[in-house]
């Protein structure tokens, strides 16, 4: 998709803080943080979000959880605590239409979160 932010960050039209990047997904530092530790991972297809996953693409939650498992062992997050968080929609705080994951840690996370 030509439009979307994400797809031009993983075609280097737009720069970022790469911090992992295999086959199937791309992960950066996000640009306003909210913990010390604040990734996104996203894959390199082009999915809107959560409501367009179907049975032929539902392996990308499966890539983008085991990249996430990668960086939060590279980030020192693992031993105490972080949290994934993929946002859905206006109301669910999507901001960019492009599946992505959050990795937030570094910090002591409240809950509910928002």
């Amino acid at each position: 998709m030509t439009d979307c932010l994400f797809c031009k960050i993983i075609n280097g039209k737009i720069p970022s803080d790469k911090v992992y990047e295999d086959k199937f997904t791309y992960a950066f530092r996000d640009i306003n943080p909210v913990a010390s530790t604040h990734i996104l991972v996203i894959p390199k297809i082009h999915v809107n979000g959560l409501n367009d996953l179907k049975i032929e693409n539902i392996d990308i939650m499966s890539k983008l959880t085991l990249s996430a498992q990668e960086i939060i062992n590279t980030e020192g997050v693992k031993e105490n605590g972080y949290r994934f968080v993929i946002n859905s929609g206006m109301d669910g705080g999507q901001t960019v239409s492009h599946l992505h994951l959050h990795i937030i840690g570094g910090r002591k996370l409240k809950w509910p979160p928002g």
